[in-house]
């Protein structure tokens, strides 16, 4: 029996490329999201943004704010908002370790990498940052530029 193709994919591995270069990544975690109706299945289609997204805590729970999710061509009546803001679920030990550590200054919490997982779950990889500043940044791409010339030379 022939596998059937679907437009549906559990490989979807959204990034935020620019994150790694605006911030210094000091801890990293996984996270569930709470999704509402067509939001999971424009996800499986790829269509969404993280690139504007960011963290923040709200009544003790964690936020994602910015992040957009393109309505379902297929959707009826009902379709989503296409950046509302979404929950974010972790455990409890370490919301509260982020919430300590996201009050000191100049740390903040970015999402890095939206992705469904095994189970068929959306995904974000989120991560506690510092922003770097520019010379910073030169370093990064000097080291970016040495990386790619060894490469070149092996």
């Amino acid at each position: 029996m022939a596998k059937k193709e679907s437009r549906f994919s559990n490989s979807i591995q959204i990034k935020n490329r620019k994150a790694r270069y605006e911030y210094e990544f000091i801890d990293t975690y996984i996270a569930g999201m709470v999704l509402r109706g067509t939001e999971i299945k424009s996800l499986r289609e790829g269509k969404a943004s993280i690139q504007e997204a960011h963290c923040y805590f709200d009544k003790g729970e964690l936020m994602v704010k910015g992040m957009t999710i393109n309505q379902y061509n297929n959707a009826s009546f009902s379709s989503h908002d296409l950046t509302r803001t979404r929950k974010l679920l972790l455990r409890k030990k370490e919301l509260e370790k982020l919430k300590a550590k996201s009050e000191e200054k100049g740390l903040t919490i970015i999402p890095t990498r939206l992705f469904i997982n095994d189970r068929g779950f959306a995904k974000l990889s989120i991560a506690l940052a510092r922003g770097k500043k520019l010379f910073d940044k030169r370093e990064s791409l000097k080291k970016k530029d040495q990386d790619r010339e060894m490469d070149r030379m092996n």
